[in-house]
């Protein structure tokens, strides 16, 4: 009989409610999702009574869906134990009275055994996570890092009834992945994904999982915040719970007081390894899109752009003439990408997409990545003083191919003696290639120091000008500050990377 709960979401503003999840050994550590196949049985849903509050009601109807994944990974065969543990009677004649003590099977010289003709065997390990239905036909999502590496992966539900499964997909940018039971004969108790939009910070969670591998268990906590960039990826957007979570819950649903489930359980903060109150969930709202694009094709295409972009400052606002601190400055076009070839170039600020903002670098990469590869997009882009939009026809990120380093164009080195640039606290010098200016000392009061400039820094342009020389540095200020800027927006490059750095223009 299949398991079939109504449910009202009663008072569901007040109570709400986020899962954690740990690690797992090498394990680290929304409703229904629309577009998926009909499904057969109707997914569990609880009232949360107020006059009789607790988490109880919530367990019992949602731990059937919540399972235990174990992931088995092949090891290489062992080693040829005789070249590793040589004796000196390896080299026996085969009519020595000691030979037989080394011939004996499963002994020291047969066998299994060390000496002569040793066996060699595969050897496999073994990785716990969690998961949970979201089908009654037997869909289970779990972590990325859950299965990775895995050949063989077992669910094992909450009666300890084990399902081998196949690997429908994964997604490594988010972490996340799909595992497929197949049992025409049998249905699933599952959960739904629920909208993580109105979770608000001080809000109920409830986790179940896997911790230890000891099975099924349950904590509970608040929503502690939205939002964290943990730096695992560009679509960092994790909630933050309070909900003791550790190894082994990895791949867990996070639940509301309705039994719906607002995150995936997949990393936890910790300098000791285990819970110290601070888990992270990916949510419902980036989990059920990507998990419904690996049901549909087993894997996620998304839009490529193919630009190296930083955050949009105060003073790198005031230097290019924005009016508001929100963007992406494009700190390097890659080549040979959409961006380079629609004529985006190092230096522009991109400030919408498609006529929608771009509050940040992280809002720009999940835009992107929100559309389909070969998809037209209009970019929006701050240059020169003024805004200008550029067609661009994105690639897919799924196929990317690391781009081939640009070689230095073997300009010749100009002939500046170095010296400071007065008010700024830089010692600069020509750089060897004529790309650029070299920082060669930083005056360590200064604000240049404050601002990170360091040594060794190689200042590309000032304000979008290319320079090779002190004196082109300081008729790029010049012009900055005839048009009224208050700073210099300096482009530094230091080793592969480039960022960009304002400097108040008074100082010069």
């Amino acid at each position: 009989m299949r398991n079939q709960v109504n449910s009202k979401k009663t008072r569901r503003g007040m109570l709400a409610g986020v899962l954690a999840a740990g690690v797992a050994g090498s394990v680290l550590v929304g409703g229904m999702v629309s577009n998926t196949a009909p499904v057969l049985a109707e997914p569990v849903k609880v009232e949360a009574p107020v006059e009789n509050f607790g988490f109880a009601d919530v367990v019992e109807k949602v731990s059937p869906a919540v399972v235990s994944v174990r992931v088995t990974q092949d090891i290489a065969p062992a080693a040829d134990r005789r070249s590793e543990m040589t004796t000196p009677f390896d080299n026996l004649p085969e009519d020595h009275p000691l030979r037989r003590f080394f011939d004996v099977p499963g002994g020291p010289g047969g066998p299994g055994g060390p000496g002569i003709n040793p066996r060699r065997e595969p050897r496999n390990a073994m990785g716990q996570g969690s998961g949970f239905f979201i089908s009654d036909d037997g869909y289970v999502v779990t972590n990325n890092h859950v299965v990775e590496g895995g050949s063989k992966y077992t669910v094992v539900m909450d009666d300890g009834t084990e399902f081998d499964a196949k690997l429908i997909g994964t997604d490594p940018r988010t972490d996340l992945a799909l595992l497929k039971i197949d049992d025409a004969a049998r249905t699933f108790t599952y959960v739904e994904f629920d909208s993580d939009d109105a979770v608000r910070v001080g809000e109920w969670v409830v986790a179940v999982g896997n911790p230890f591998g000891l099975g099924g268990s349950v904590t509970a906590g608040i929503v502690s915040a939205r939002g964290r960039d943990i730096g695992a990826g560009p679509y960092d957007d994790f909630l933050q719970i309070d909900a003791a979570v550790n190894r082994g819950n990895s791949g867990g649903p996070a639940f509301n007081l309705n039994g719906e489930v607002i995150g995936v359980n997949t990393a936890i903060f910790s300098p000791s390894g285990g819970n110290v109150g601070i888990a992270f969930a990916i949510p419902a709202s980036v989990a059920k899109d990507v998990i419904q694009s690996l049901r549909e094709n087993g894997n996620v295409d998304r839009g490529w752009l193919g630009v190296q972009i930083g955050p949009v400052t105060d003073d790198i606002a005031e230097a290019v003439g924005l009016a508001d601190d929100q963007g992406a400055i494009v700190t390097l076009p890659e080549t040979e990408t959409p961006a380079s070839k629609a004529g985006i170039q190092t230096g522009d600020v991109i400030t919408a997409v498609n006529g929608e903002t771009v509050e940040g670098p992280r809002e720009l990469s999940r835009k992107v990545a929100d559309f389909r590869p070969n998809t037209e997009v209009d970019i929006t882009v701050w240059r020169d003083g003024e805004a200008q939009d550029i067609a661009v026809t994105l690639g897919n990120l799924a196929s990317l191919d690391e781009a081939a380093s640009a070689e230095n164009s073997g300009a010749p080195r100009p002939s500046v003696d170095p010296s400071s640039l007065s008010g700024y606290g830089l010692t600069l010098t020509p750089s060897e290639d004529g790309a650029g200016v070299v920082v060669t000392d930083v005056d360590p009061d200064s604000t240049a120091a404050d601002r990170g400039v360091q040594p060794g820094d190689v200042i590309i342009a000032v304000n979008g000008k290319q320079v090779t020389s002190q004196s082109e540095v300081r008729d790029a200020i010049s012009e900055a500050s005839e048009a009224g800027r208050k700073a210099a927006l300096f482009q530094l490059r230091t080793g592969d990377q480039n960022r960009f750095v304002a400097l108040p223009i008074t100082e010069g």
